[in-house]
Formats: C-alpha cells, sequence, structure tokens
C-alpha cells in the first residue's frame, strides 16, 4: 500500500483525487493540506510515501515548499502537479528535488502510473513534458526562454498577471501585500527588460509560457 499525502488549496482537487486512488486500491491517502506551511506542519509529525504538491498555492509556492518538505522528510518522493508544463517550471521543480511533474490534466492512469513510479525510486515526467524539455536543451542560446531567470516566486506572479490580475488581487491569492506584488512586479520587467504588463504577456505567448 502507497501512502499519499494531497497538498492542493482547492477542496474539489483534492476530493476528486482521493476518491481516484483510494477507489482504485493499491493507495491510501492518509493526509491532505491546503498550504505549504500545513504540509510542512503535517510532515514534523506524519510520514507519506508521496506528495502530491500543487505548483500554485496561497502563500508558499509548490517549489519552496517541496525544497522544504524534503529538508523534514528527504526520503519522501514529490509529484509537483501544475498547468505549467512548458520550460522553465519543469527544470526547476526537479532541480529542487522532486521525483516527479505531472500536468493537471494528465488522466488518472498517468497520475496512478507516476505514483508508481516515483515510489520505486524511479524519475517521472510525462512523455509530452520530457519531450519539451529535451528538445529545449537543443535550442540555440538566444532562443532559450527568458524566463528561466526567474525565480519561482516570479513565475508565479509573471503568471497571474498574464491572467489580467491587478496588485491587490495576486496579494490575496498569494497571501502577500500589494506593495510586495509591486516589488517582484518591477523585478520581473528589470530582468525581462520590459516596461510594462502588455509587453510581459505578449512575451509569455511568444515563449509558450501561456497561449493566446
Amino acid at each position: 500500500m502507497i501512502t499519499v499525502l494531497l497538498v492542493d488549496d482547492h477542496d474539489l482537487v483534492r476530493n476528486g483525487i482521493r476518491r481516484i486512488l483510494e477507489d482504485s486500491g493499491g493507495f491510501s491517502v492518509v493526509g491532505e493540506a491546503t498550504t505549504g506551511e500545513e504540509a510542512l506542519e503535517w510532515a514534523r509529525k506524519n510520514t507519506a510515501d508521496v506528495v502530491l504538491m500543487d505548483m500554485v498555492m496561497p502563500g508558499m509556492s509548490g517549489l519552496d515548499a517541496t525544497v522544504r518538505y524534503l529538508r523534514i522528510r528527504p526520503e519522501a518522493r514529490v509529484i509537483v502537479l501544475s498547468m505549467q508544463t512548458e520550460e522553465p517550471f519543469p527544470s526547476k521543480v526537479m532541480q529542487a528535488g522532486a521525483f516527479g511533474y505531472l500536468s493537471k490534466s494528465a488522466s488518472p492512469e498517468e497520475m496512478m502510473e507516476a505514483i508508481n513510479a516515483v515510489s520505486r525510486g524511479r524519475k517521472y515526467l510525462s512523455q509530452e513534458i520530457a519531450q519539451k524539455m529535451a528538445l529545449s536543451s537543443f535550442e540555440p542560446r538566444e532562443k532559450e526562454s527568458p524566463f528561466g531567470e526567474l525565480s519561482e516566486r516570479e513565475l508565479q506572479i509573471t503568471l497571474l498577471i498574464t491572467r489580467g490580475m491587478k496588485a491587490p488581487e495576486i496579494a490575496a491569492q498569494l497571501c502577500l501585500s500589494p506593495k510586495t506584488v509591486n516589488s517582484y512586479r518591477y523585478r520581473i520587467f528589470e530582468k525581462l527588460h520590459i516596461s510594462g504588463d502588455v509587453e510581459l504577456t505578449r512575451l509569455a505567448i511568444r515563449h509558450g509560457l501561456v497561449s493566446e
């Protein structure tokens, strides 16, 4: 029996995954957390073979939570779930110590395959993501995504900006102050050598970070 911790701020997502895993047999959901902070608190008293970690949550990001979780439970196998399949997200996650990276659009069968794989100590990437990562390594330097220069939190805020969200909305979602969000925003602009939200969105579309 593979034990699993679910970390996602959406009740519907956690309930759906729990039902899929428990109905299939062979998996036991031993804990749930709605934030990275809750996951770390849980890890100090409990253990799970595999952690399904959402990438974007209020407060601590999925990447930060993965790094800190593994400091507490280095034997755990973390699979990060994300809507983003484009680089640099998968590379950053795997470099942080995760054993798997799975799109939230993955089928239940693929999710169970990933859990089984990482529980045996094998890395897991969906074929689509693995192919994109492999191809990106052959791209000319000038074609590499400029978003690779951003931190994971900066990438989070970039995605929210490209959705048309303003600083107060982003602040509320990530449990930050609007002033902090604006500081990140200007840092993003500086790193990407752009001057506004529209330009940021166009750049994100051009490099496949978001769709039109």
